[in-house]
């Protein structure tokens, strides 16, 4: 099923966008794009270039996706590693650090990435759009990797970080 199947409304999936502060201005001109093409946003935020911690945008985006308010989520900092690190730490969530649009259909198709990350500082910001754009119509292939994909579901641990 792909991204835009899931949590539809007329015209497009619900998507949720959030950036740190070296991303704000490709967060914002990929809102508009995503509103021209008749998804959903839920902007959550920086409005500003104002310096900000990545990890409390990544939450935001990755509790929106986890609890179905959105289909899915984009986040944007300088490399997209740190906001996908932060997002990963949340149940439900599947973020993949994408550089172009190979990997950005694979992140769909094998792994069924519910959040993509972007960096701004990697990608240029004339591609960003383009990127998600294929992202968002790519459907995961199921099948051989649907049984790793529940293993990546399960590699949560109830108490991490105690006993091995």
């Amino acid at each position: 099923m792909d991204v835009k199947a899931r949590q539809e409304r007329p015209g497009g999936a619900v998507v949720a966008l959030a950036s740190d502060h070296a991303g704000v201005e490709a967060c914002l001109a990929l809102a508009a794009a995503l509103r021209e093409a008749g998804h959903e946003v839920l902007h959550l935020g920086p409005a500003k270039p104002d310096p900000v911690d990545y990890p409390d945008f990544a939450a935001r985006v990755a509790r929106a996706v986890a609890s179905g308010q959105a289909a899915c989520g984009v986040l944007i900092c300088g490399t997209g590693i740190g906001m996908g690190m932060a997002a990963n730490r949340f149940r439900g969530v599947r973020a993949a650090v994408a550089h172009d649009e190979y990997t950005a259909r694979m992140s769909r198709e094998h792994n069924d990435a519910n959040v993509l990350c972007l960096g701004s500082r990697v990608v240029p910001a004339a591609r960003v759009a383009e990127i998600v754009r294929l992202w968002l119509a790519t459907p995961f292939l199921g099948g051989r990797h649907a049984g790793r994909v529940a293993k990546i579901d399960a590699c949560h641990e109830p108490e991490a970080g105690k006993g091995a």
